[in-house]
């Protein structure tokens, strides 16, 4: 079902009759505009047998049976956006274009969030205002937010939504163990933070202005339904942002290339850059949650960290990059000297033989070591299950028994089988002459509530670890 291109790929043509038919409309407006669209309901994805739809709750149970936790990450993004193959998003989509999938099943995505735990939350937990929740409206063309300061009351933050204001929960993992196992688990196959945010919208009601967003963006529609609209980015400057825009005003984005209504248990994804803007319709509220990823995380991102250190090393070790400038530099380079003067086509000469030998000194391991160790940082921690915590220091029967602490000791034997508990779960990294083992265990559910934790590892046990993290990815059997 999904559209593709029929001969010379200017669109459907006579030998492809269904697609005039009334009820294949849809399909043919959004062959126009160049956005994918899947149905699980009209027909099969490209003659390919698709996997059967299984709750949540099952696709996580299964899971817990799966040794490899980038096996498991693989998994259940294929779940996510089934019926489309991983592969083919990845090559076609993924920080290409948007693509939409439409389920004709509300029950989809049921149990990952919904209101009901959304009250809970803001009952029995300490959920502040500004932090971990945002009051937001958009009337008028005017984005407004009306954070109060403390914690958000259920009374208050309710009062706000039947006054028409939309509520942003910016860190649901925080508060649900299911988004935290969710993110936690996607986060190993991103090799980038996965994160969220929750938004729920009063019927008839708009919360947010056009805007860009930093991030790949996963629209998870859980409740109601939301009419959305997405739009090109305007420029090839603004193609896969560093940051993310400041709202525009509607005469500032042009038409859209996606205008469609969401529906619970359907799925839209687009890369970051693409203008979008929801509004509910006025006959349903919407809950939706954004999983989002690939924040900061390109190529260039990659060099920033590689060329200061490269410039360094090329400093220390070759002397035409500690060779003083020409004296009279400054009378022909710079802004103001832009004229031409054969004395720049010498300096720039010059300047690009030095570009080209600092590529030789570039610390690349280094510097992806250290963009790892700010992965490790922005992780969530791995939600252990039953057999997981019985296996490990979690687990471990020491206790306070009899005015004394019992079991206290734990022997491992020859015989004694070890295992990393997640695949991405650490890292050895050198630090001047020592080697260090950063871990995210002790992470907080909090993005960067407490510092990356680390120790420092003696040289013969190094050789261990690192066959340990090889037995590990010899268990990766998709």
């Amino acid at each position: 079902c999904e559209l593709q291109p029929i001969s010379s790929g200017a669109g459907p043509t006579k030998q492809n009759q269904n697609i005039f038919n009334p009820k294949y409309k849809f399909y043919y407006e959004m062959w126009d505009k160049r956005v994918e669209y899947l149905s699980e309901e009209q027909c099969p994805l490209n003659g390919t047998e698709t996997v059967k739809a299984e709750s949540l709750h099952t696709v996580l149970t299964n899971l817990n049976k799966v040794s490899n936790s980038r096996e498991r990450a693989s998994r259940l993004f294929q779940w996510i956006i089934h019926p489309h193959p991983a592969k083919t998003f990845f090559r076609d989509y993924w920080e290409k274009k948007p693509l939409l999938i439409k389920r004709q099943n509300q029950e989809y995505y049921q149990g990952l969030f919904s209101t009901a735990e959304f009250d809970k939350i803001l009952r029995n937990d300490n959920v502040q205002f500004g932090v971990n929740l945002d009051v937001t409206s958009y009337t008028n063309g005017k984005r407004e937010t009306h954070n109060p300061p403390g914690r958000a009351l259920p009374y208050t933050v309710w009062d706000f939504y039947e006054s028409g204001c939309s509520l942003r929960m910016l860190n649901p993992q925080a508060f649900s163990s299911t988004v935290w196992n969710v993110l936690s688990i996607l986060q190993e196959m991103f090799g980038s933070m996965a994160g969220a945010n929750v938004y729920l919208t009063p019927a008839g009601t708009q919360g947010f202005a056009p805007h860009y967003d930093d991030i790949e963006a996963f629209i998870v529609q859980l409740e109601g339904k939301k009419h959305w609209r997405v739009y090109n980015p305007r420029s090839e400057d603004e193609t896969l942002p560093l940051v993310s825009s400041p709202n525009f005003s509607q005469n500032e984005i042009g038409k859209p290339i996606l205008d469609v209504v969401l529906e619970a248990g359907d799925l839209l994804y687009f890369p970051r850059g693409f203008i979008h803007q929801g509004n509910c319709l006025p006959d349903a509220h919407s809950l939706h949650i954004t999983i989002s990823s690939y924040q900061r995380n390109s190529w260039g991102d990659l060099l920033l960290k590689v060329m200061p250190a490269a410039l360094e090393m090329a400093m220390e070790e070759d002397v035409e990059f500690r060779k003083g400038l020409p004296l009279d530099y400054l009378s022909f380079m710079g802004v103001q000297n832009s004229d031409k003067d054969p004395r720049r086509d010498r300096f720039l000469s010059h300047m690009d033989g030095l570009m080209k030998k600092l590529v030789s000194y570039a610390p690349v391991d280094a510097a992806v070591d250290q963009k790892a160790l700010g992965f490790l940082h922005d992780c969530l921690p791995p939600m252990l299950n039953a057999e997981e915590k019985a296996s490990s220091v979690y687990g471990a029967p020491a206790r306070w028994e009899d005015g004394e602490a019992v079991n206290v000791t734990v022997q491992m034997k020859g015989q004694t089988k070890i295992r990393l508990i997640r695949a991405g779960v650490a890292r050895l990294c050198g630090d001047g002459g020592a080697v260090h083992l950063y871990y995210t265990t002790e992470n907080s559910r909090v993005y960067h509530q407490q510092e990356l934790k680390s120790m420092e590892i003696k040289e013969e046990v190094t050789f261990l670890l690192l066959h340990t993290k090889k037995q590990y990815d010899d268990t990766l059997d998709f």
